[in-house]
Formats: structure tokens, sequence, C-alpha cells
């Protein structure tokens, strides 16, 4: 679900500067707030108690020892390009590598970065280090368009797309704050590209539309100062400033008969937090940070990496859009959830992540996907994204007082029976509707798309699954009943949201918990209506008929509705077994807007703990889901027409997709693996491909 935008106009000088200040504002003041009530401290009533569980705030190690951490950056730059060819010609010119953020696009020059390292702090108070660190980008990338007899049109642009120090460090302490400089080398993963917008080069062969890729290795140095300063037990904030310098490299386009070279070099500002473990701490507190101990702000983290593989299957023909065998791809991912309390019963999250990978045959050829953990485009490098930033307002109102446990995304402390909940920000439709907790993350459950989530539940999003919004939830005992207002892409499927909101989806969800000689259940009801442009399948049907061409759904899109429902019912059995359900229905007359090719689903498992056979940190998953589409839906496949994630060509012999999917999970050390199996009949409802194999592992690690 990755994409890119165009960049802005190129501009130098004092405007990059003040943008460059803008961006760094814009996008590091969640940061900046939670560093700052850690280092202030806690505010109110509820705050005292956690300042005294945090009160010291001396490092652990004292300035001494191993850490691991991590930050997010604002980078800028400039590196003077040189082109040769085609027919000789030469052009000279600046790249400039600062790109304003755009929050619908969800990109800018700002990075995510992992580091870690070590010191050694001598009795005179200087300390030593060594420290290695690596980010990727969002978007640093400088470009320039040539227009000339010889060249046609083209644009060239370099991507710094991972950029990576290893660096000593001399600093002193000072009123317990390491003041610090640093020096080392520097590297980068950068791609240089070639888009040919018009005509054809002089002795080359591109086209316009013809984009060609290089991907080239620089390397360099790096220097810099910063400052780290406590902020709880084992967690320093960290502010640095870097120069990174290379020298020149060169590309060469074969089929733009063209050159390129270019120097580059960046400056990065870069706020974090690390973690300084213990040399006298036990068990995990060696090997995993700790979350600090307050109720007024909190950081997590988790990486995940998924395997999977298709074997062969009966595969007569293949489309667009189909599932191929024989093949294997993965994901890997790492989010840091960083969250504060501005005042009394409120919280700002943000979840800076790095994605990268591919879902198998790019995302494509089953309606209820093999991994959630997969977005609809994929990436061979890592790359940077802001998926939430929000806030959320909790209205105590009456009734018996709940504890909250901290977690990602939310912060430890108590809570109303009766309250309201108000969320706004960018973050997840899934994450307030549509809940279930046997089967709704696939870092930890079942990984199908059609089994964490309801099939035929269309819910706003970008390629990511993340959109702006706000969200209201009525809590009263027993019963819940949310509201929610969600801007959607541009057009279905798209990686850019409406800056407009002029095309927007309304849901609704009614939910009653439940208990069952004393195990807890819960059912809900969640509609949802989507106002925006979209074809109907009936007049992309009648198009192709007319034009002799395939059904094209982009050809008659128009402003309409779109609505489904959905049930979703969890249910524990025992206190080592749950049951859940989902069964859903949207519109088939029209096309699905952002998630999948699914307009009916019906889906059941269950979730075995461990326990039963003697080992309780065990999960044992088993599920199977039926999808569907509508009969006009099936005619405009067999139309040739091309879906979200499904479209072979032809669909002759339609019928519902059934996938049965088992999972086992269990530790590995401070880790956590699963071994994933799903059977797939009729894979994007073909009757004529398939049965599909798909055989998966994931490696999870979180604190």
């Amino acid at each position: 679900m990755q994409g890119a935008g165009k960049m802005p106009a190129r501009r130098r000088g004092a405007g990059r500067v003040a943008r460059s200040r803008r961006a760094l504002a814009a996008g590091l003041w969640p940061l900046s707030a939670v560093l700052a009530v850690a280092v202030v401290g806690p505010q109110g009533a509820a705050a005292q108690e956690a300042g005294k569980a945090s009160s010291d705030k001396t490092p652990a190690n004292a300035w001494s020892g191993s850490y691991l951490g991590g930050g997010l950056g604002i980078s800028w730059g400039q590196g003077n390009w040189r082109t040769e060819g085609p027919a000789g010609e030469t052009a000279s010119g600046r790249f400039n590598f600062f790109n304003e953020f755009d929050a619908f696009k969800g990109t800018g020059s700002y990075s995510v970065a992992i580091q870690g390292g070590r010191d050694w702090r001598l009795p005179s108070g200087v300390v030593l280090g060594v420290v290695a660190d690596a980010q990727a980008s969002s978007l640093v990338q400088g470009r320039e368009t040539q227009t000339t007899a010889n060249v046609g049109q083209a644009r060239i642009a370099e991507d710094v797309a991972l950029l990576g120090t290893v660096r000593g460090r001399l600093g002193v302490v000072r009123d317990n704050w390491l003041w610090y400089g640093t020096a080392g080398w520097a590297w980068s993963w950068n791609h240089y590209t070639r888009d040919q917008l018009s005509g054809t080069p002089t002795g080359g062969t591109a086209t316009p539309g013809t984009s060609e890729l290089v991907n080239v290795f620089r390397s360099g140095y790096a220097v810099g100062g910063g400052v780290e300063m406590p902020v709880a037990r084992n967690w320093t904030a960290d502010f640095q400033y870097l120069y990174t310098s290379f020298g020149t490299t060169s590309a060469h386009f074969a089929q733009g008969a063209q050159t390129i070279s270019s120097n580059l070099d960046l400056q990065t500002v870069r706020l974090g937090l690390n973690y300084r473990f213990d040399a006298d701490a036990k068990g995990e507190e060696q090997r995993l940070p700790q979350p600090p101990k307050s109720l007024d702000w909190s950081v997590h983290g988790q990486t995940t990496y998924v395997q999977q593989y298709v074997p062969g299957f009966r595969s007569p023909y293949v489309g667009t859009n189909s599932l191929t065998p024989n093949q294997t791809r993965q994901t890997w991912d790492a989010t840091f959830y960083l969250g504060f309390r501005p005042w009394q019963d409120a919280e700002v999250w943000i979840n800076p992540e790095i994605d990268q990978g591919f879902g198998v045959s790019g995302t494509l050829g089953l309606a209820g996907f093999s991994s959630g953990e997969a977005y609809k485009l994929g990436s061979e490098h890592p790359y940077a994204r802001i998926h939430r930033s929000f806030i959320r307002q909790t209205f105590n109102i009456s009734g018996e007082s709940e504890k909250v446990e901290a977690g990602p995304n939310q912060l430890a402390g108590t809570q109303r029976e009766n309250r309201v909940v108000v969320t706004v920000g960018k973050f997840g439709v899934p994450d307030i509707f549509d809940t279930n907790k046997y089967a709704h993350d696939p870092r930890a459950d079942f990984l199908n798309w059609s089994l964490i989530d309801t099939g035929s539940f269309d819910y706003a999003a970008d390629a990511w699954g993340y959109t702006y919004g706000a969200a209201v939830e009525f809590y009263s005992k027993r019963w819940a009943l949310r509201l929610g207002l969600f801007d959607l892409p541009t057009v279905p499927n798209s990686t850019q949201l409406d800056p407009t909101f002029g095309q927007f989806q309304w849901v609704g969800e009614i939910e009653r918990r439940y208990e069952v000689n004393g195990n807890p259940g819960k059912v809900a009801l969640t509609a949802f209506l989507t106002r925006a442009r979209m074809g109907r399948f009936s007049d992309a049907i009648a198009l192709a008929n007319a034009t002799s061409q395939p059904a094209d759904i982009t050809a008659v899109r128009a402003y309409r509705s779109r609505g489904g429902i959905s049930f979703n019912m969890e249910q524990q059995i025992t206190p080592t077994i749950g049951f859940f359900a989902r069964a859903g229905w949207a519109d088939g007359s029209s096309e699905p807007f952002a998630f999948t090719d699914i307009d009916r689903t019906a889906a059941a498992g269950l979730v075995f703990n461990g326990k039963a056979w003697g080992r309780p940190d065990d999960t044992l998953g088993v599920a199977g889901v039926v999808n569907g589409i509508s009969r006009v839906h099936q005619e405009f496949l067999n139309a040739g027409g091309l879906g979200i994630l499904v479209g072979d060509g032809r669909l002759p012999s339609p019928a519902g997709e059934r996938i049965l999917e088992t999972y086992y999970s269990f530790p590995v050390g401070s880790f956590r693996a699963t071994l994933d199996y799903q059977y797939v009949e009729n894979p994007a409802y073909n009757t004529e491909r398939g049965p599909v194999s798909i055989i998966g592992t994931r490696i999870r690690k979180a604190f």
C-alpha cells in the first residue's frame, strides 16, 4: 500500500530553511511533547503517583554501558549533479533534497531511525562511546526536469532511501546531562531514477512512460553533536545534529542514453529516546527495553517479520491481478508507540514506523488476502511512515472505576464504567470498530485479511490502512455505541487521502457485552455508508460491450453511495478456549472503495491456549471464512474487469472463495514465533484456478 507523490517545485536559500523549520515543528512536536512531559515531570494529581514511581531519573548504568533506541528526524541538503548524453549533450544543476510534509500523502523529508551503542564514563566525568545507527526516509529526494531536442523531456531524481553511520562519541557529564560531539563513517543507499516524459532521446530507446532505476551505495563521513538527558529510570532523551557528506557517484541509464553523476551533503536533526540496559537487571530486563513507569507518558515498540511461500497450483491462465504459483515474499516492519497525557484523561499518540517488503504477487490474487502485514504496494527498501497521530479524550461520567493497563497507544490509569471517549486525528478505523480479541491483529493472531477484519467492511483508509477522522464512543455498563466520520482516498485504492474531505464515510456500531457461566463475551453490529466517486459494475459492463474492450470501472465513476452492515462476536468458552464469528454484507452493485473485493462474508474460528497441553505461553488458532461477490460483480470480472485485489481476466465459473487458516504461536527466547498455514479454494472466486496452499512464518519482538 505504498506510494509517492510529485515533488514540490525546487527552491533554495531562505525559503528552504523556513520550510525546514516549519516541517520540524509539524513533524517533531508530538515527540517533543512526550519528552517535555518526561523531563518537566507529570502534571495533576493522578500524575503525582507516576512521579513517585519514576522519580529516579539517573541512568541505570550511570552513563556507562549499552543502550538501544530510536528517533524521528528531519533531513535536508543538496547535491551537485551533471548529466552526459544523449548525443554528447551535457547539463548540470543542483538537487534540493528537502520536501515539505504532505499530511494527505504522508510524505516528507522525515525519517525514522534505530540506533544502538555503548558508553564508558571515566572518573573525570568524560564519556567515551561508540554508536551505530540507520534511518529509513519517507521522501528525501531531489529531482530535476530536462527538456531539450536530444533528451525530449525527462525527469531525473535521486532518493536517499537509507542513511547510516558508525561513529565515535566524546562527551562530558554536567548536572547529569551528557553533552557530546561525534564523528565517524557514514553510508547511504540511494536510488537514481530517470522517467521519460515525452519524446525519445537521441540514440536511446526510451519512450514516454519508460522509467529506469539504478541503486547506488555511497560512502562518506559524519560529524555532529548533541545532548542526552535522563527522563526516567533507564530512559534518556537524545537531541542531535548530524552533517553527512558523500563524494561523487554515477549511474548510467541505457534506454535514456544518459549518464548522471552527483555528490551529496545532508543535514539531519533527530530527536529520540534511548533505553540504557542495567547490568544488574535480571531476566527480560537484560534483553528487552521496559516501558517507563509513568501514568503521563510512555513508549512501546515492536518489530515483525513475515515470510510466506506459495507452492505450485493449478493455473491454466493468469490475469493482471492473479495470484501466481511458486513464489515466496516477505514483509518487515518496526513501530514505535509514543504517547503522553497533556491534561487529565487525555492522551496524545504518534506511531512512527519503518516498513519494507511485498505481499505474495504484490498483494494481489486473493479477495481474502493472505497477510495483514502486507500493504497494497511493496518496497524493496525500508521506508518511513507516520501511520497514527491522534488525540483521545475520555469524559468519565459515573459508575465503578475500572483499571486501564498500559500498552501500545494506551496509558495506564483508570476510567469510569459510564464514559464518553472522543478520538480525533489519523488512525485506523479498525482501531475502534469491528474489534475482536481472538482475530484482529496480524502481528499476534491470524494473518488473513478476511479473518482479522470483516471482509465486506469496506472501511475508509489509504493504501496503508489509515485515515483522518473522528470517532465518539459512548459506554454504559454492558453497552457501547460508536459513531465515526472518516476521510476517503482521492480515488478508490489510492495512496493519497482527499484533502478536501469531499469523499467521506460514516461508520456506526452498537455493542453488547455479557457473560455466559462466568465467561465474558460480546456481540456487535457495525454499519458503514460511503459517499464518493465510485463506478457501477453494470455501467462498466455496458461500456465494455459497446467498445469491445475489457470492462473498465474507472471510466464510469460518479458520486454515489455504498453501504454495508456486519456482525461480530467473541465468546470465551473456557479460560483456555475462545470462539469468534463474523458475517457481513455490502452493496454489490458498486465497486468497493478502500479495502478488498468482498460483498458478503462469513467467518468463524477457535483459539486455544497451550495450558491444556502444558505450554501456557503457546497459542493455537483455527478458523475458516467464505467470501462472495454479487452476480453483477462476477459478470464484471468475467468481462475482464479489475478489482482492488482480484482480476484474472475472465471468470466463467465463479464460486465463493473458501479459506482455512491455522496458526501455532510460541515463544523463542524474547521473540515470539508463529507457524501459519492457509488453504484457499477458488482463489479470487475462480473455480478454474487453485486450490492454493500458503505456508507462512512470523517472528515478532515487542516491549
